[in-house]
């Protein structure tokens, strides 16, 4: 075999089970909503409100041992484990890998809620009396406690199986290689390809959620702009704008388009960030981001835990629940990709760079954001937030 011959890529394939097993369930899920939107409505929302009322413990005792289970293996011995060979270093440089695993991980959703919840929490709490300096505060820190460690910990629990059971087990890169120590070799059989199609059901509606958040958000800009006109229609040609962006970045492979998208992604988020600080109330912002953190990481074991069952209240499900789930259909893709830029960094680095790190920079953008925000309508007048 010649060189040019020996040094060509391996084919790309597809699984067949799981490629048109996924694709029939989600065009008969699909086709479902939209062809009897009222009663698909009326069951979603009735398994929805079931599954909050009667699973919400499961969910918050879950994610808790999701975070200390990642937590203890970058702090313990097993850091120093490497996500492949011994002497494999990583394929990417530290700021590269953390661009990419940020902007998989939160993108738009802090462009949405950055501004979005910290207000909707003030003027809406779970408890309390709404517009009150209490509100403020307790509004950040439910914002930090939604968007800080435990959204990392979800994806970063993912992503770490699929790298050890990937770079040093030789199995797939796939969501069924997690359970290999449960079910062993069935993985490569029914068994296995059910996981997978879990999987991308999980990941496709995760990713719609997203999208739909984030097309709602533009649209609103281009009206605010250039007086786009906020429509359906528009909102269509926006989805199918941004997935073509995003399928030519895809396309174009995960070292050319990926790897420099999310550095111009991360830049330009960057730089917006900077001019919301240096252009708003700049020592105010940074000392709230104190007071943030502080009252953030001293509730934080409080808070993982309170199932408002002393007082219930709906706001549980429609937030705390909701985004542990949101976090959770995401963490297939997600952890896939993480997995997939991480070969090479030891567990340390690896829960270093996943959970701490990002985690630090959400917080800060939700502070510039969304302290500005309530800054804005407490002592503004800006009611049009």
């Amino acid at each position: 075999m010649s060189q040019s011959e020996n040094s060509m890529p391996p084919r790309q394939t597809i699984n067949p089970p799981v490629f048109f097993g996924s694709a029939i369930l989600i065009f008969l899920l699909v086709g479902y909503t939209v062809f009897f939107p009222e009663d698909a409505n009326n069951r979603f929302t009735h398994l929805q409100s079931s599954i909050m009322t009667n699973a919400s413990w499961f969910y918050v005792m879950a994610v808790a041992l999701i975070l200390l289970c990642v937590a203890f293996l970058g702090l313990s011995r097993y850091g120093d484990i490497k996500l492949g060979p011994d002497h494999a270093e990583p394929s990417f440089s530290f700021g590269s890998w953390f661009a990419m695993l940020f902007s998989a991980g939160m993108g738009i959703g802090l462009m949405f809620f950055g501004v979005a919840e910290p207000v909707m929490h003030f003027l809406s709490p779970p408890l309390g009396e709404a517009g009150t300096i209490e509100a403020a505060k307790e509004a950040m820190k439910l914002t930090f406690f939604h968007w800080g460690l435990h959204a990392w910990a979800i994806y970063a629990i993912v992503a770490l199986i699929l790298a050890f059971f990937g770079y040093r087990h030789d199995l797939p890169l796939t969501l069924r290689s997690a359970l290999y120590p449960i079910i062993g070799d069935r993985i490569y059989g029914i068994a296995g390809h059910t996981i997978d199609v879990f999987a991308i059901l999980g990941t496709i509606f995760g990713v719609a959620t997203a999208l739909g958040y984030g097309v709602l958000q533009v649209n609103s800009g281009l009206n605010y702009l250039f007086g786009l006109e906020i429509s359906t229609q528009a909102q269509v040609i926006l989805i199918i704008a941004i997935t073509a962006l995003a399928t030519i970045s895809v396309a174009t492979g995960l070292d050319k388009g990926i790897r420099r998208l999310s550095e111009v992604n991360l830049l330009l988020a960057l730089m917006l960030l900077v001019m919301v600080v240096l252009l708003g109330p700049t020592v105010l912002l940074l000392q709230m981001f104190v007071q943030n953190t502080g009252g953030y990481l001293s509730d934080m074991v409080g808070k993982t835990f309170n199932l408002y069952a002393y007082e219930p209240t709906e706001w549980l499900g429609g937030w705390t629940l909701f985004y542990w789930a949101w976090w959770l259909s995401w963490s297939p893709f997600v952890g896939m990709f993480i997995a997939r830029i991480s070969r090479g960094r030891t567990i340390r680095e690896f829960v270093t760079g996943v959970l701490f790190v990002p985690t630090g920079l959400t917080l800060i953008w939700m502070t510039a954001f969304g302290n500005t925000a309530i800054d804005m309508i407490m002592n503004h007048d800006m009611a049009s937030l």
